[in-house]
């Protein structure tokens, strides 16, 4: 992942319990990178929790709302309550990619995450899983390696 950085979302209940994530690929911890992936990955109506990374404030151009917790750093940072779900998931990711993988190559850190999040985000709907999977290996073409190549880019 030398080129690219990764940005997680975790979308909760009110009761605080994680529903979904949603992890992407930013160019840079910069204004237009966030507000890029906000406007394609978030709602108007979120409201959005983060750390004292300016940057982050740039959810407002997708009409969310945020509010900021600055955090510091060391073990006080990691167990604020508002970041608990964020840190947990990536404790989760890396384990759970760790635990797979015999080697981790960087070209396909964006594949492994995103079945990562499509595991988490079905979790509750073990039963739908296998049948969804047939349905898109059924009506989806094959693809020669050079196109799976080029969406990397995209993931």
């Amino acid at each position: 992942m030398t080129s690219s950085l990764w940005l997680r979302e975790v979308e909760t209940t009110s009761d605080g319990k994680p529903v979904r994530i949603k992890l992407g690929r930013v160019s840079a911890f910069s204004n237009q990178a966030l507000s890029a992936f906000a406007k394609r990955c978030l709602g108007p109506s979120c409201s959005v929790v983060r750390d004292g990374l300016q940057c982050f404030a740039s959810v407002t151009d997708a009409g969310c709302t945020h509010q900021a917790i600055k955090t510091g750093s060391g073990v006080a940072a990691v167990r604020k309550p508002a970041f608990t779900w964020v840190n947990t998931t990536l404790g989760n990711i890396k384990a759970a990619i760790v635990g797979t993988y015999r080697s981790i190559n960087s070209k396909h850190v964006p594949r492994y995450l995103a079945e990562f999040e499509y595991r988490f985000n079905r979790r509750y709907d073990l039963a739908a899983m296998l049948p969804r999977l047939c349905w898109a290996s059924v009506r989806t073409t094959p693809m020669p390696y050079r196109l799976l190549k080029l969406a990397e880019v995209y993931a």
